[in-house]
Parts: C-alpha cells; sequence; structure tokens
C-alpha cells in the first residue's frame, strides 16, 4: 500500500484577507499623531494642534515604500516610468479613557480603528509645558494601559453580542447540523471571552485555523497587530536614552509579546520633511547624528500586515505590485487585472538575484533561469513575474 498523503491544514492569517490593507495611527490625544501623519506622508494633511480632538474624521494618504529593489531594477531597466509599492495610511482621532462607553469622540474613534487592519501606536515621552497632555502628565505605561483596556472592552461588547445571536439559535433546540455547529461556536466565543477579560490582545494568541476563521468574521480591535512608536524629544532620539523605555519594553513584553517597539522624534522627522531634496534631509541627519526611523517603521509595518512584493519589468515601466503573504500566482495577477486571473494559464517568473547577476532576460532565459509557473505556484516575495492569459492580457 502506497504512504497514505499527508494532507497540510490551509493557512489561514489572522486579519481581512486582500493586498490593498490599512494602517491606523493611534494613541491619546496630543501625543504627535498627526505630525507624524504629516511627516511619514510628506503631505499637508491631518491636524495638529496643540488641544484634544484636533482630528475629527480620520486623514488617508499613501506612503511610498522604500525598496532597494526596486531602485536596482529601476537602473537595469531603464523604463521610461516607474510605479513603487505603498502603503495606506490612516490618521486617526486621538483617543481618550472612557472611549469604549463614549467618551471623547468614543464609538466613532473606534470605529475608525475598527476600519484600518494594523495600528501604529504613537507613545509620547517627552515634556514640554506648552503642549497639552490630556491625562494631565506624561506617563506612557498609564497611556499603553488606557488604550489597551479600552480597545479590549469594545471587543467584549463585539464578542458577547455574537455570544448572544449564537445562543438564541442553540435554545431553538434539536439535533440539526446548524445547531451543532453554534454550540462548537458558542465554546469558541466563550474562551475568546475568557481571553479578553483576562486582559489580553487577541493578536498574542495562538489561535486554530478555526478559530481564526471565527475571529476574522468578528473584526476586533484587539486582533489587529500593532507597532508601538515611541515618541521622544530629538536630544532623547539622538543620544538614544529615555528614562521611560525599559518600563515601555516590560509593559509591551508582558502585554503584547512578540509585538515591535521603534523609537523616533516626531519633532526631528517633522523637520526633515519640511526639506525639499534627499540630500538636504542627509545632511541634517549627519549634522545630527541621527537616521530618519521613517524607512524601518514602513516597511516594518508591511511585514506586520504579512505583505510582500512582485516586479513586474520592461522597458516601458518597473512597478513593484503588493500581494498577501501566500499569494498563488492567478491571483498575483489578479491584481494587475481581473481577467488575468479569470484567464491565467502560466507566469514566467524571473528571480530577482538571477536578473541582478546577468542584467538581461535574454541572458536568464539563456542560462535556463527562466521557470514557467502553473496555477499552484505560491509567489514568492522579489519574483519578476510575466503572466500568459487566454484572453489576450499579457
Amino acid at each position: 500500500m502506497p504512504p497514505k498523503k499527508v494532507v497540510q491544514e490551509k493557512k489561514v492569517l489572522l486579519g481581512r484577507p486582500g493586498n490593498n490593507l490599512k494602517s491606523g495611527i493611534v494613541g491619546l490625544a496630543n501625543v504627535g499623531k498627526s505630525t507624524f501623519f504629516q511627516a511619514i506622508t510628506r503631505c499637508p494633511l491631518g491636524n495638529p494642534a496643540n488641544y484634544p480632538f484636533a482630528t475629527i474624521e480620520p486623514e488617508e494618504a499613501r506612503v511610498i515604500v522604500p525598496s532597494p529593489r526596486f531602485d536596482v531594477l529601476t537602473e537595469i531597466y531603464k523604463p521610461k516610468s516607474v510605479v513603487p509599492a505603498h502603503i495606506t495610511v490612516f490618521d486617526i482621532a486621538g483617543l481618550t479613557k472612557g472611549a469604549s462607553v463614549g467618551e471623547g469622540l468614543g464609538n466613532a474613534f473606534l470605529s475608525h480603528i475598527r476600519a484600518v487592519d494594523a495600528i501604529y501606536q504613537v507613545v509620547r515621552c517627552f515634556d514640554d509645558a506648552e503642549i497639552i497632555h490630556i491625562e494631565g502628565d506624561v506617563n506612557p505605561i498609564r497611556d499603553l494601559q488606557i488604550i489597551l483596556d479600552e480597545l479590549r472592552i469594545k471587543d467584549m461588547e463585539f464578542v458577547r453580542k455574537h455570544l448572544e445571536g449564537v445562543e438564541k439559535i442553540i435554545k431553538r433546540g434539536g439535533q440539526s447540523l446548524e445547531v451543532k455547529q453554534k454550540k462548537d461556536e458558542a465554546a469558541l466565543v466563550e474562551r475568546l471571552l475568557q481571553w479578553l477579560e483576562d486582559g489580553k490582545r487577541v493578536a498574542n494568541g495562538n489561535w486554530t485555523v478555526k478559530e481564526i476563521e471565527l475571529i476574522n468574521s468578528m473584526y476586533l480591535l484587539t486582533a489587529k497587530p500593532a507597532i508601538y512608536l515611541i515618541n521622544l524629544s530629538e536630544r532623547d532620539y539622538v543620544r538614544k536614552k529615555n528614562k521611560y523605555l525599559l518600563g515601555i519594553k516590560e509593559w509591551v513584553d508582558n502585554n503584547s509579546p512578540g509585538d515591535l517597539i521603534i523609537p523616533l522624534s516626531v519633532s526631528l522627522e517633522d523637520k526633515l520633511s519640511h526639506m525639499e531634496t534627499d540630500e538636504e534631509r542627509a545632511a541634517e541627519c549627519e549634522r545630527v547624528g541621527a537616521q530618519s526611523a521613517l524607512p524601518k517603521i514602513i516597511t516594518t509595518m508591511r511585514s506586520a500586515l504579512q505583505l510582500s512584493s512582485y516586479f513586474t519589468c520592461g522597458p516601458g515601466e518597473v512597478r513593484e505590485w503588493t500581494i498577501r503573504n501566500g499569494t498563488k500566482a492567478p491571483q498575483a495577477a489578479g491584481v494587475i487585472h481581473g481577467d488575468l486571473e479569470k484567464t491565467f494559464i502560466l507566469a514566467n517568473v524571473t528571480k530577482y538575484d538571477d536578473i541582478v547577476e546577468l542584467k538581461d532576460e535574454a541572458a536568464v532565459k539563456a542560462a535556463g533561469k527562466l521557470m514557467q509557473k502553473g496555477k499552484d505556484y505560491v509567489v514568492e516575495d522579489g519574483d519578476i513575474m510575466y503572466f500568459r492569459s487566454g484572453a489576450g492580457k499579457n
């Protein structure tokens, strides 16, 4: 008897499926969110001001993803036009204690967080008597706990409502398949509720495929990956010292294990963003003795969203396309045009390292390194793709 084929369980990612994912900037009022938004997007949107709730409706902008590979491919192909990858960033109004029960902007604020896929959480770690702190003084550990508690309390409300709906079906009784499935679902939801009541973020749990599918249907606030941006004074950022940093690390390790902490100086980033050329920015960084944190902040968020890239290259255009990790070739083609996915035949794939080494597609083909892949091929980060379809679209 041949050995029984092992069927691997299909991996389901926590969060909304898709390639056009969004990041939201979250934090208490007056911690530097809108100024950070303006710096990272290099645009005048947002509304930085020294009073709470200066931002009401979320602002949205696209941020170009720093990509050394894209720059190299542009040099090799010398195309007429270039289209880099981007991520979408929202500046969301400042949170306040009690938002989960309607304080401040309350439910409007929380609904804006629910609409994004990952969170940049800005935490203030600088003293400035001229900039009001909504809680009266600077205490980043308290601020971190306020935001976690507000998001968690709202999630418990969502979960309890979901459980109520499930229990109504169970109460009908009977032995139908639907009732059995709902009993299993209720057990999962009760475990999820207990997790939240224990003070934990959903994103930091080890969930099964079945549990992730349920969690994804609920759009929970604490299920979103978070990156903690520690807003330091320019002086502290340059010298890489701040009295709050150790406490913040301990808090994140205990309450959001595995999530990244990135120190930055929003005031420095704001200054750099108003300079007209890269040369001016480089000179200022050299003068102060520190680099901008924005490239790391952008690429780290892309990783947190489990996004990767493939490229289409030619003399007309070099473009970097964004896909979710694990995307197969037909779905990757569909990012370009839906018809390419529907009528997909095959993909010609060149590895980035091969084109960099050989400098020419003809040389890659002559070396036997141009590969043809079918519909089951999982696109790898950095692939250079050319799709063939049955609709005459390539």
